[in-house]
């Protein structure tokens, strides 16, 4: 038996733990035991966006005859327990993109001694850098202590990255300050850190939760720091781009409306605030300059730097990016192990809410 954490795709605040039968492997498969899996805000916007972007297609939920339900995707470890591929062994460490569930069936193809791809029929029009899987043992920067760290902030920095390369790609576009929204979230975090590595890098403006202005302000990372109800001290005479991690209509609707002219340019990339949708048939919804903002899609801009840099090239800056953030991290994040997908709930239940302390990163044992 295998069991299966899954979401209501219309309510993220609902679950439900899912028990059925282990399917038959066809030729060519493998199965995965999962190890581990770390859950943050991301896979929260996993949720949100999962019909938009497509992120409920990538694992089946069992015992969904009305497809109400889905799989909210997570980054973590699996071993290899059965294999129908003669170029996959059982016993193999895999670190990739799973469900939240004991077990998972996947097609390797595209093999090489670093890694493959899964090519299930439901992954096949599905953006590739989430169906790929690393073979540990061909990875030569893997780091055993570090599995943790890898499992929460790979999928969160490589966005930082992208945001920070695509920012200087285009010089900041002669801003004079960068407005991070949701400072507090380990993305943004990235990202600040990131920006401080260059020094033609705007002022770093973070905006957070009064609870949370503390923190942030000790993170070192932002040259201001703002509070949410405060949004009357961010300098609204300053040429200004924004990196949007929180979705919240009140807060957008607000710094573009006092912006204005001056709001060059607007990165939404998270959903922290998920369940504050911005709508146009408010006046906070209207005020929002929506010609100049866009979603950033990181993987599409991972698909650039491919074709840009090569997979060597791409992968000696992007090794280089994380080596530093999660040292870094060590400083500020404090790792919660939880036992069991059952005990996790609970925890699951306060991260979609956003009642979580942001110097905590939650790992799930299986």
């Amino acid at each position: 038996m295998s069991r299966q954490l899954q979401t209501l795709k219309s309510d993220l605040t609902k679950t439900r733990i899912i028990e059925s039968s282990l399917n038959v492997l066809d030729e060519g498969d493998i199965s995965v035991s999962i190890e581990s899996f770390a859950f943050t805000s991301n896979n929260v916007t996993y949720g949100v966006a999962g019909d938009t972007i497509g992120y409920w297609q990538f694992f089946k939920t069992t015992e969904d005859l009305d497809n109400e339900w889905g799989c909210i995707p997570v980054w973590g470890f699996a071993n290899v327990t059965q294999s129908k591929n003669s170029c996959i062994k059982e016993g193999e460490r895999l670190f990739g993109y799973f469900p939240p569930a004991d077990s998972l069936i996947i097609n390797p193809i595209k093999i090489t001694d670093q890694g493959f791809s899964d090519g299930k029929d439901n992954r096949k029009d599905l953006p590739a850098v989430y169906n790929n899987y690393v073979r540990v043992n061909g990875d030569i920067n893997y780091d055993p202590s570090m599995d943790n760290l890898k499992s929460l902030l790979f999928p969160l920095h490589i966005t930082s990255f992208c945001i920070c390369d695509a920012l200087e790609d285009e010089s900041y576009l002669d801003a004079d300050q960068i407005i991070i929204v949701s400072a507090s979230s380990k993305t943004a975090i990235g990202l600040a850190q990131g920006l401080k590595d260059s020094e033609q890098t705007p002022n770093i403006i973070g905006l957070t939760s009064p609870k949370n202005t503390d923190f942030v302000n000790k993170l070192g990372c932002y040259d201001k720091v703002i509070s949410y109800d405060q949004l009357s001290s961010v300098n609204n005479d300053l040429k200004s781009v924004m990196v949007d991690m929180a979705g919240s209509r009140e807060i957008l609707g607000t710094l573009h409306g006092s912006l204005g002219d001056n709001m060059l340019k607007c990165y939404t990339v998270g959903m922290t605030h998920w369940d504050n949708e911005v709508t146009a048939e408010d006046a906070l919804g209207q005020a929002m300059l929506r010609e100049r903002t866009e979603f950033f899609f990181a993987p599409a801009h991972i698909q650039k730097r491919f074709k840009d840099w090569g997979y060597e090239g791409y992968n000696q800056r992007t090794n280089e990016f994380m080596t530093k953030r999660s040292n870094q991290s060590k400083d500020w994040m404090s790792v919660i192990e939880i036992d069991g997908i059952e005990n996790f709930i609970e925890t699951y239940n306060q991260i979609v809410i956003g009642n979580i302390n942001p110097n905590e990163g939650i790992i799930v044992k299986i």
